[in-house]
């Protein structure tokens, strides 16, 4: 059948909004990519190219770098979701493992928009029944058809790249609320505080922390060697941390002086509670 040529042709916006989903799958799938490959793959000037990452990386997809643009968390980039969920997947596993216990029958729970609390997320059901309070939309959509588990998803504006809700909405719909015990995570660990790479991620865990009795605060290794901007709340604002087992010793050293109440994952003692 010949082509209608009546068809309309697709507008310059939906061009654009093509090519910057492409882009943003390439990014993703490649860690990293120059911006004369992608102006030469996709047929168009080196500023049209610079525009799309430009937008992109509005939208937290990736990080623009000299030359090209990558995928790589940084100071003031998060890295997406899925970048997240690959990295250090054994080190959150062990820490899920290790804390899912504090969780009691009958308790509501927190988890924050880190992959590391959707480990947690991942063992709640066999500890129900239980209330569980996200903003993440991947562990609502984990938890959404498990038998033994009250869902509260909490809305607001939504980040694609976090995949999650941010914002004054969230935050508020939160402070309606309150918690038995929080689970969640940082980005960065600097001289004993938390920090993280923008003012909303913030402002959302600083209304979760105010609204549960008790804060697990779960902590990979990696955390101390990366760096953030904004910074969330001291290690001593947690009723515990919990560290996984490849945690150098200079580091535990470090918290436990500054009074950190700390449990290492794997270690083959229950957490403190």
């Amino acid at each position: 059948m010949a082509e209608d040529a009546t068809a309309p042709a697709a507008s310059d916006a939906e061009v654009a909004r093509d090519r910057r989903e492409k882009i943003r799958r390439r990014v993703a799938d490649e860690g990293f990519v120059h911006v004369k490959s992608l102006a030469e793959t996709y047929d168009v000037s080196v500023m049209t190219i610079h525009r799309d990452l430009d937008a992109l990386q509005s939208e937290g997809w990736l990080r623009k770098i000299r030359g090209g643009a990558t995928a790589q968390p940084s100071a003031i980039y998060h890295g997406d979701v899925r970048h997240r969920l690959q990295a250090m997947a054994e080190a959150k596993r062990q820490l899920a493992h290790a804390t899912v216990d504090l969780v009691s029958p009958g308790a509501s729970v927190m988890i924050d928009e880190s992959t590391t609390g959707l480990a947690v997320a991942e063992l709640l059901p066999a500890r129900g029944p239980l209330t569980v309070i996200t903003n993440f939309l991947a562990a609502v959509n984990l938890l959404a058809d498990k038998p033994g588990i009250d869902l509260i998803a909490l809305g607001g504006a939504y980040y694609p790249a976090y995949d999650a809700f941010l914002g004054l909405r969230t935050s508020e719909a939160i402070r309606s609320l309150h918690a038995d015990v929080l689970f969640m995570s940082t980005t960065a660990i600097t001289n004993g505080h938390c920090y993280h790479q923008s003012q909303e991620t913030v402002a959302v865990k600083r209304a979760l922390m105010d609204s549960a009795d008790r804060r697990v605060l779960l902590v990979d290794h990696s955390k101390f060697a990366k760096n953030g901007l904004h910074q969330l709340a001291p290690l001593t604002a947690f009723d515990l941390v919990v560290v996984d087992s490849e945690t150098p010793q200079d580091e535990l050293a470090a918290l436990r002086a500054r009074s950190v109440p700390l449990h290492i994952a794997g270690s083959g003692t229950p957490p403190p509670w």
